[in-house]
């Protein structure tokens, strides 16, 4: 079974900050421009509404206000799907073509990538396991996690040093070496704008 990982650019404070904001407004905007959207949602999950999941317009509501969440935790993943849509409507996709679709362990097999070339600041692992904001109720699919802006600046410095150092860069296999070149663009992204960071989803 293969995985997928979707991540934006976007400024991490006030995208936590859309968590429990009670802006109803940015509901209105969701509902009313993205309707199609969350109706293709409630038709893919119709099973688990059925048995008592709220829909992707119910959970988005309850992430926005901060609650109420339903107790079963087997529907939680509706709330991660609606902090996942937040992140969509507010940030800038990133290329994502070297980790849609992946197998395995193949995140952790780019961050051995990024190790290698001295850069430990992020990890593509952590966007499986980082986890939603608080008080939203964790939930193993999606996974979420963030890169901060600092995390982001750092892993860069530590990628410049290794490059200081004038040795040979170790050898990776060319589709890694492929896929840290581009987890190095999603840094650069956030680089020159101050309080952006990534946030990213495995599904």
């Amino acid at each position: 079974m293969s995985s997928s990982l979707s991540v934006y650019l976007l400024d991490v404070a006030a995208t936590r900050a859309l968590v429990g904001s009670g802006d109803q407004q940015l509901l209105d905007v969701v509902r009313g421009e993205f309707g199609d959207d969350l109706a293709r949602d409630d038709e893919w999950f119709a099973s688990e509404i059925k048995d008592g999941a709220p829909t992707a317009y119910e959970a988005l509501r309850a992430v926005v206000h901060g609650g109420p969440f339903g107790e079963d935790e087997e529907h939680a993943f509706q709330y991660g799907y609606a902090y996942k849509r937040l992140c969509s409507l507010t940030g800038s996709f990133l290329d994502n073509s070297c980790f849609t679709p992946h197998r395995g362990d193949w995140l952790s097999v780019v961050d051995e990538g990024l190790s290698a070339l001295g850069i430990t600041a992020v990890s593509v692992e952590e966007f499986g396991y980082g986890g939603l904001p608080a008080p939203l109720p964790s939930t193993y699919m999606p996974g979420c996690g963030e890169w901060r802006h600092e995390q982001c600046l750092r892993a860069l410095e530590q990628f410049e040093a290794t490059k200081a150092t004038g040795a040979e860069p170790p050898p990776l296999e060319p589709e890694v070496v492929e896929a840290v070149a581009q987890v190095l663009r999603w840094l650069r992204h956030a680089e020159s704008r101050p309080g952006f960071g990534v946030i990213g989803f495995k599904s």
